[in-house]
């Protein structure tokens, strides 16, 4: 495979040509990350790529700017049978290269300066980084340990040692950091206190909050605090987990929510969307209701929408394209009117708070976001 050539043009499309970060995605060979992947089969399960058994579609994968889900459930590519077809979430992968790059360059990385990288996956940001501050300076940290080992194998196979840790960032964090970058969506309150206890007074984290695609970046004072903002930049990482997968905590309740009549019915104002895709509204009902899981579906012309909450609460709105749906609820708070009054201010004031909004961490996790005079704090005391 003539790798260079397809890594230094991946590069020259998603870097600047004058930018530090050119160098390490034209020079690290992906493809030796990621030799198996999976990809959506068309009918809700995941098929399996072997990269040996088809080079060209390696090639195209690896040094295309796309993520590639590396892990299903609890079923990693690399263990897995071409017969296999697991049906789940992505619980793993190679994050794309352009976003990898994005993330390093919020971080603001230094020669010399201890960089933890949070959420290992593949090892493709270990490898920028390596390449870029020298591995001695980079730790690299998953909850799962063979995620942990295989990348390591590999990063070694490339030339780079990093330290490599296996370890629940929700719980620990071993070691102290001047950078901290996490590609995976960590937790406001009890969950984020390990990783900022393991950033140094003056140390900079760029991170996004778990259930939504916001990306925060702050210094940490010497109070204990950590100040930023909230990025005019967006990125969808996998929530962290600290087990093998992701409990099913709604199951029961999306299936009723599919059937049932539901204490209130009416009519809503604005049509179905699809929240998953909606990133901004999407966030912002996270920082709203947190904890409200998504579904949504298209049947025909119709397409519908259900929130669910580990409270009990749940809607469903279901309409044809545009129409006003018609929308069911029930339990301790409505959804659908929850998110309506969101969409009501977009559409009033032309945005949402949430891009550019300031940022203070304090030490027991509690996110403060604040734009104008708007202003609410997520995760528990």
């Amino acid at each position: 495979m003539d790798w260079q050539t397809k890594a230094e043009r991946l590069a020259s499309d998603i870097v600047d040509p004058v930018s530090r970060w050119l160098p390490p995605v034209a020079r690290v060979p992906r493809h030796q990350l990621v030799p198996r992947w999976w990809e959506p089969d068309g009918t809700g399960a995941w098929a399996l790529r072997d990269g040996a058994g088809d080079p060209s579609a390696w090639a195209e994968a690896a040094y295309g700017d796309r993520s590639l889900v590396t892990r299903v459930g609890g079923l990693h590519a690399d263990h897995a049978t071409p017969e296999d077809r697991p049906e789940g979430l992505p619980t793993s992968s190679a994050t794309l290269p352009s976003l990898t790059v994005r993330m390093l360059r919020h971080a603001r990385l230094g020669d010399g300066l201890p960089l933890l990288d949070l959420g290992t996956g593949a090892g493709g940001l270990t490898a920028y980084a390596s390449f870029r501050i020298g591995d001695k300076h980079v730790t690299s940290l998953d909850v799962d340990p063979y995620l942990s080992s295989a990348a390591g194998e590999r990063l070694a196979e490339l030339g780079y040692h990093p330290t490599m840790l296996t370890a629940d960032a929700t719980e620990h964090v071993p070691g102290t950091y001047e950078r901290i970058v996490s590609t995976v969506g960590l937790p406001p309150g009890p969950g984020l206190r390990a990783v900022l206890a393991s950033l140094v007074p003056g140390g900079r984290l760029a991170m996004t909050l778990a259930r939504t695609t916001l990306i925060v970046t702050g210094w940490k004072r010497a109070n204990g605090d950590v100040v930023g903002q909230v990025e005019r930049d967006m990125a969808g990482f996998m929530p962290a987990r600290s087990g093998d997968d992701y409990p099913d905590s709604c199951t029961e309740l999306f299936a009723y929510a599919h059937e049932a009549e539901g204490d209130d019915i009416g009519t809503g104002r604005y049509p179905v969307v699809d929240l998953e895709n909606a990133w901004e509204l999407r966030s912002m009902l996270e920082v709203t209701a947190p904890g409200v899981e998504l579904g949504f579906g298209i049947r025909g012309k119709t397409r519908t929408a259900y929130l669910v909450h580990p409270d009990g609460s749940w809607a469903r709105a279901s309409a044809d394209w545009t129409d006003p749906p018609a929308v069911h609820q029930s339990g301790p708070r409505r959804l659908w009117d929850v998110l309506e009054r969101l969409r009501n201010r977009l559409n009033t004031d032309g945005s949402l708070p949430l891009l550019g909004a300031r940022v203070r961490i304090t030490p027991d996790g509690v996110v403060h976001l604040s734009r104008g005079e708007w202003h609410t704090s997520v995760g528990d005391r």
